[in-house]
């Protein structure tokens, strides 16, 4: 430890005993990194200002942060460490930067009314809240919202309007939810902030591929955000947000009847495990 750190770290003394935790550790590392590659003058202002830009470009529609945060892998990072469970549970996945508030819809609505309900490829999706024991979880709320098939969501797009795409269904009595969409596509994420300009400096592309994100709620249960994935994707292996866990991957089945459908369709079944609240975490295998 230099004398320049041990100094720092001496002053870290809050009230807030994790804060200094953090902190600390934050702060080890950061010099560390100093003393690693040993930045100029040059590069360390670079770097700030690169911060700087990347508060400005968010907004209340979009968070460059957490976009930048996705394409370093951290935030998978960070879910990894808090969303161990028991069998049953689903994975947990990241949320990315377009959640926004869902309208409310009855199960079985198409959340789909834009443009490209007449272009894209109809799709039901189906599935069952339940507890990690496979109780079902009646009145538990699940918020789906994805982008369209040219890739884009409500807010990026003049001809999607205020809460397409999105939805905010109860299962019913049996913990049974449905609704009714396009098929997602894969698609780049916005490289025209700071995040795209530090992809196409260490050579990555900018591809995520085609997916629903999914934020379940239910009384009693620890909340879960999480995806399905399209299998047979071609970006499934290189995700930009390396967000694909291998049980969160389902291949859509063609079908022709059912589900209140007129025309040919594909059926996506996704049934998704809550872990209790109560459930210790010394129970986890």
């Amino acid at each position: 430890m230099t004398p320049l750190l041990r100094q720092v770290l001496s002053q870290i003394d809050g009230p807030d005993p994790r804060v200094n935790e953090l902190v600390s550790a934050l702060v080890t590392h950061l010099h560390a990194f100093v003393d690693e590659t040993r930045p100029t003058d040059e590069e360390w202002l670079a770097g700030l200002a690169f911060l700087v830009e990347t508060g400005k470009a968010c907004t209340p529609d979009r968070d460059e942060f957490v976009l930048l945060s996705d394409m370093l892998g951290l935030t998978s990072a960070v879910d990894q460490v808090n969303n161990d469970g028991p069998e049953g549970m689903t994975p947990s996945s990241v949320e990315g930067p377009f959640h926004s508030p869902a309208p409310e819809r009855e199960l079985g609505a198409w959340i789909s009314a834009g443009p490209e309900r007449e272009r894209g490829v109809p799709t039901v999706v189906h599935g069952r809240v339940l507890d990690c024991d496979g109780t079902p979880l009646a009145g538990a709320r699940v918020d789906v919202w994805q982008a369209s098939d040219t890739g884009l969501y409500d807010t990026q797009d003049d001809e999607q309007h205020p809460g397409n795409l999105r939805g905010l269904f109860t299962a019913d009595a049996e913990g049974r939810y449905w609704f009714r969409t396009i098929r997602p596509s894969s698609y780049p994420v916005p490289t025209d902030g700071t995040a795209g300009r530090l992809l196409r400096a260490i050579g990555r592309h900018p591809m995520r591929p085609a997916h629903l994100h999914y934020q379940v709620t239910a009384d009693g249960h620890r909340p879960l955000t999480t995806h399905v994935f399209l299998a047979g994707d071609p970006y499934l292996d290189s995700d930009a947000a390396y967000a694909v866990k291998r049980e969160l991957v389902i291949a859509p089945r063609p079908r022709t009847d059912g589900w209140e459908m007129d025309v040919p369709y594909e059926e996506i079944e996704f049934t998704l495990g809550l872990v209790p609240l109560d459930h210790a975490a010394d129970e986890f295998p």
